[in-house]
C-alpha cells in the first residue's frame, strides 16, 4: 500500500520573460521518501525546488502541499564573511533560542564540539552538516537539500548521505534533494527524478540508470559504473528490482 503524500506538483512549466525553464513537470512526493533531483547544469532543479516551496509561482500548472507543511531548508551553500563574530552555536541559536535543542540536534549530526567555534573557522563539511541541523531543528516533515554535500571531500561524501538516510528514519520526515553526485547518490535514495528542464525519466535508481534518457545526458560511462544498483545488503538487484544473487561471506 503507498504510503501519503505530502506535496504533489501537476504538470508545472515556468518561463523567465521568454526562456522557458521548466516544462510540464509533474511529481508527487510520499511520507518518508527520499527523493532526488538530478541533471544537468540550468535543468532547472533549483527552480523546481523553489516551486515546490512556494518561493516562486509556476507559469502554469499547480502544486499542492499538506496544509501546514514543516519544511526545513538546507542551502547550497552559505557564504561566511571571515570578520563576522559569529559562533557556530550562535548560528543555530537563529533558528532555535532553546541552547539545549541546539545541543542535542548538534549531537545528532556531530557537530557539538564546534559549537563554540567560530563559524567562519570550520571545514565544507562541517559547515553542512551546521546547515543541516539549522533545518533539522524545524521538526520538519520535509528536508529540502540543495547539493547537500557542496564542499565536502569524497571521504566525507559518502558519510554525509548516510548521515541524512538515518535522520530521515530518526526523524520519519520525507527528503527531497538535489545532487550532481551519481555515484555516491544512487545508492542513497528511493526515488531518481531526471530533470532538464522536463522530466526525462523517474523511478527507482536500478530502473533510472537504464534509462535512455539518462544515458543520453551522463554517457553510458556512467551507467555501467551502476550497472548493478548495490547497497548496504548481501545482495543485488535486476533493472526490475528482483534479487538476482547473494554474496555469502567466509
Amino acid at each position: 500500500m503507498s504510503r501519503p503524500f505530502l506535496l504533489e506538483a501537476r504538470e508545472i512549466s515556468f518561463r523567465a520573460g521568454e526562456q522557458l525553464i521548466l516544462d510540464r513537470v509533474s511529481l508527487r512526493l510520499h511520507e518518508e521518501e527520499i527523493l532526488t533531483l538530478i541533471g544537468p547544469n540550468g535543468a532547472g532543479k533549483t527552480t523546481l525546488l523553489k516551486l515546490l516551496i512556494g518561493l516562486a509561482t509556476p507559469s502554469s500548472g499547480s502544486v499542492w502541499r499538506r496544509e501546514a507543511l514543516r519544511v526545513g531548508y538546507m542551502p547550497q551553500k552559505l557564504h561566511v564573511d571571515a570578520a563576522l563574530p559569529l559562533s557556530a552555536g550562535r548560528f543555530l541559536q537563529i533558528a532555535e533560542r532553546d541552547m539545549s535543542r541546539v545541543r542535542e540536534v548538534a549531537a545528532e549530526v556531530g557537530v557539538e564540539r564546534l559549537l563554540k567555534t567560530p563559524l567562519a573557522g570550520v571545514s565544507g563539511g562541517e559547515l553542512q552538516r551546521l546547515l543541516l541541523a539549522r533545518a533539522l531543528l524545524r521538526s520538519p516533515e520535509l528536508l529540502l537539500l540543495d547539493e547537500p554535500v557542496q564542499g565536502v571531500d569524497v571521504a566525507g561524501q559518502a558519510e554525509l548521505y548516510a548521515l541524512i538516510r538515518e535522520v530521515r528514519s530518526r526523524h520519519r520526515c520525507a527528503v527531497l534533494m538535489i545532487s550532481h553526485d551519481l555515484h555516491v547518490v544512487m545508492a542513497s535514495t528511493d526515488t531518481v527524478l531526471c530533470l532538464n528542464r522536463h522530466v526525462c525519466c523517474a523511478g527507482r535508481p536500478e530502473v533510472v540508470s537504464h534509462d535512455p534518457a539518462y544515458l543520453q545526458l551522463f554517457g553510458r560511462h556512467a551507467a555501467e559504473q551502476m550497472a548493478v544498483y548495490t547497497h548496504h545488503h548481501d545482495h543485488a538487484h535486476d533493472l526490475q528490482g528482483n534479487v538476482i544473487g547473494e554474496h555469502r561471506h567466509g
